[in-house]
């Protein structure tokens, strides 16, 4: 086998021009694949992180009503549904792939958040425990974070974001400050940023609205243990999940769930909203990527014609050198390994070609529409294959040509 690697990849050598134009439909084919390959990964990742992981990978577990996040405000607090306990917490950061959990409450408010004349139109207010904004991946700008003992204290303080700070004091600094919360004064100790916020994108307007793209809405965060203040009662917890990789989302939320269901005896239960979109969105690019890649893999059809061609040819020249090689007693099966092996190293050849000139093209790609750079180790291994089997496939007739040939037939010819 080594040795028919070796005279395979000598012919290849000696002639060259001919082996390149017999190898271009290959690899064309195979950069081709790898190249759509790449766009449909990158394009998954984007879209994976400005949708789906909204740039953080953090998924949201609620209590959910009829798939939609329950409203408290209007149904008030369900029964049977306890708040969230810190083992609840614990077991959840102990699922594989989660990196951090917090639990939080959430209010969407409009002209609810005052400072002087300035109010805030459209605020979710949240009350939060120890370890939220390390989960969201926020960072401190001003001032201070909350203090351990402020989360259950019922000191009234308050965290704002960029928005808000912008909205309510107009360049002024906020630390230290007096807002008004549902008619209840809080001290202003901090500002945040959203670290993630840059990495948000959306293609359409649709996806604007649909996925959160609400650069515009100001947070306000306050400690859970004054929640009651302004809400005047207690009520189940949201928690916030973040896992190391998107694609976990939707199997981490349904674990979490899991978890938080085991208290609840109610008629309503934990869930997510991740799930829909994660499937629906690897079924669109599966489809999608298939399509592409089987529209390439005809020029591979027209390479490997193109090969058989060539093996014929060379099965021609090389007559005598065949009938040489029988009259000293090779057997068939040897003729007929020596001609696969020479097909298969020519294609296989091709394919490492396509295969960088395919990586080049998805790099260049990359560079021009901005998207994530993804190659996928599996279709290269994919690629590598296809294209040998290509060469033994197209390669098969010619071989076998050439072992029939009768040694005193093959020399009279010459």
């Amino acid at each position: 086998m080594l040795e028919n690697i070796r005279l395979a990849l000598r012919g290849i050598w000696s002639h060259k021009l001919r082996s390149i134009l017999t190898m271009l439909g290959v690899i064309i084919g195979i950069a081709s694949i790898i190249a759509i390959v790449s766009i449909v990964e990158g394009t998954n990742k984007k879209l994976e992180t400005s949708l789906i992981g909204a740039g953080n990978n953090v998924t949201t577990v609620q209590v959910m009503q009829d798939g939609w996040a329950y409203e408290f405000e209007y149904n008030g607090v369900p029964e049977g549904i306890p708040q969230v306990n810190d083992e609840s917490i614990e077991r959840i950061k102990g699922i594989e792939g989660v990196v951090n959990a917090a639990k939080y409450l959430q209010r969407q408010g409009w002209n609810v958040v005052y400072y002087g004349d300035a109010t805030l139109s459209n605020t979710f207010i949240r009350g939060i425990g120890d370890g939220y904004f390390q989960t969201l991946g926020y960072s401190l700008i001003l001032g201070r974070n909350f203090a351990e003992d402020e989360f259950n204290s019922g000191k009234k303080v308050t965290v704002i974001d960029e928005n808000a700070m912008d909205a309510l004091f107009n360049g002024e600094d906020p630390v230290g400050k007096v807002i008004e919360i549902q008619q209840e004064p809080y001290i202003v100790i901090g500002v945040v940023k959203d670290e993630n916020k840059e990495e948000k994108e959306y293609e359409s307007i649709t996806d604007y609205y649909m996925y959160g793209g609400t650069q515009t809405q100001s947070n306000v965060y306050i400690p859970a243990g004054t929640w009651p203040i302004i809400y005047q009662y207690d009520e189940p917890e949201s928690v916030a999940i973040k896992v190391e990789e998107t694609k976990m989302m939707q199997s981490v939320a349904e674990s979490a769930a899991d978890i938080l269901n085991e208290r609840v005896s109610g008629d309503y239960q934990y869930g997510a909203q991740t799930g829909d979109s994660m499937e629906e969105l690897e079924t669109l690019t599966n489809a999608i990527q298939l399509m592409l890649v089987g529209i390439a893999s005809l020029s591979l059809l027209v390479g490997g014609i193109g090969v058989m061609n060539i093996m014929l040819v060379s099965v021609t020249e090389r007559t005598s050198e065949i009938g040489l090689k029988k009259a000293l007693g090779a057997k068939r099966r040897v003729i007929l390994w020596q001609f696969l092996t020479e097909s298969a190293v020519l294609t296989s050849v091709g394919g490492v070609l396509g295969i960088i000139l395919g990586i080049i093209l998805a790099k260049v790609i990359s560079i021009v529409t901005g998207l994530p750079f993804g190659i996928s180790v599996t279709w290269i291994i994919i690629s590598v294959l296809f294209s040998m089997g290509i060469g033994i496939l197209f390669g098969a007739m010619p071989a076998s040509k050439a072992s029939k040939l009768s040694p005193i037939d093959a020399l009279r010819r010459e």
